[in-house]
């Protein structure tokens, strides 16, 4: 079972990867703003349980359970996004909020507003009746 650290690490392998073709430990350490020695650890787990292949001073790779998990995970983390987009949160706070919700949600929770991302992205009419009830509601309360 992965940590919500392990997910954080394996989503930031997955982006480096497909920006830049590869992962360093001091890519990785400088993004998620830890130290080169705690990278290493995690990579070390990352590694016994088949996410990822890391040889000291060699390199990263995910492995194809990696990829895909880290996929899944990313993909997570942009559906959350567009669906704190659709309530007109404020994207500084959306980063804030997707790290916060990301780990704890559960799945059928996430397949739950999958569903209403995707319904709100194919009706965008539906989703603007809903964003002027937002507003209103929100005007209501001030």
């Amino acid at each position: 079972m992965l940590t919500p650290s392990m997910e954080d690490y394996l989503e930031k392998i997955y982006e480096l990867m497909k920006e830049k073709g590869y992962a360093r430990v001091s890519d990785i350490a400088s993004s998620l703003d830890v130290q080169p020695s705690s990278v290493t650890k995690m990579l070390q787990k990352l590694g016994e349980n088949d996410y990822v292949s890391y040889e000291k001073y060699r390199g990263i790779v995910l492995t194809s359970r990696g990829q895909k998990t880290g996929k899944r995970i990313k993909e997570r983390h942009h559906m959350l996004e567009d669906f704190l987009r659709m309530l007109g949160v404020q994207e500084d706070v959306i980063r804030r909020d997707v790290e916060g919700i990301e780990h704890h949600v559960s799945p059928s929770t996430l397949g739950a507003l999958q569903a209403l991302v995707l319904y709100f992205s194919e009706n965008p009419d539906q989703l603007a009746v809903f964003q002027t009830y937002l507003t209103r509601a929100a005007d209501e309360q001030d």
